[in-house]
């Protein structure tokens, strides 16, 4: 399931994503949803591996050097750090953060920690220096907003999918 996801983010990012540029600055990192979705009880060399692999093949296909490699293995890193603080405390271990299972509010905060991390991240790296950053500034927060806002849908999609998938 992971393998698919990855494959279906990276290419959704490279052919659709990486060609939206808002203002000429804000361009969303879908990328990130690949590390929000890991539940709670995934090792953490996993999610690194995984944050790293899905950085790297963004940062082969899209010809960014490393920085979304940098990027999502920062995100990675404090994943379930931030899974685990805003998780009831009476929540299942194998816990996989959705609107369902840690509340509206708590995802879109969860997301938010998250792609504002990625974002910065790799807008900073991107930019390697502060001559210009009014312009890092506008690319970090409103890449974050449009990339929280798609992973809101993408979300609101899947739950509406299993909702109307029939039982057997």
């Amino acid at each position: 399931m992971r393998f698919f996801r990855l494959i279906i983010l990276i290419v959704l990012q490279v052919l659709v994503f990486n060609h939206i540029h808002l203002f000429g600055y804000i361009t969303p990192l879908v990328i990130g949803y690949m590390v929000v979705c890991f539940h709670r009880n995934t090792s953490r060399t996993a999610i690194l591996v995984w944050g790293f692999v899905t950085g790297l093949l963004f940062d082969i296909f899209s010809n960014t050097a490393g920085m979304a490699a940098a990027a999502c293995t920062l995100v990675a890193m404090i994943q379930p750090y931030w899974l685990n603080m805003l998780a009831p405390r009476d929540s299942a271990e194998d816990l996989t953060p959705s609107f369902a299972t840690l509340g509206f509010w708590n995802y879109i905060f969860y997301v938010i920690l998250l792609m504002f991390v990625l974002h910065g991240c790799f807008y900073l790296l991107d930019a390697f220096t502060l001559s210009d950053w009014r312009l890092t500034l506008l690319s970090i927060v409103g890449g974050f907003l449009l990339t929280t806002l798609i992973i809101v849908l993408i979300e609101l999609l899947i739950r509406a999918q299993k909702n109307t998938t029939p039982h057997l």
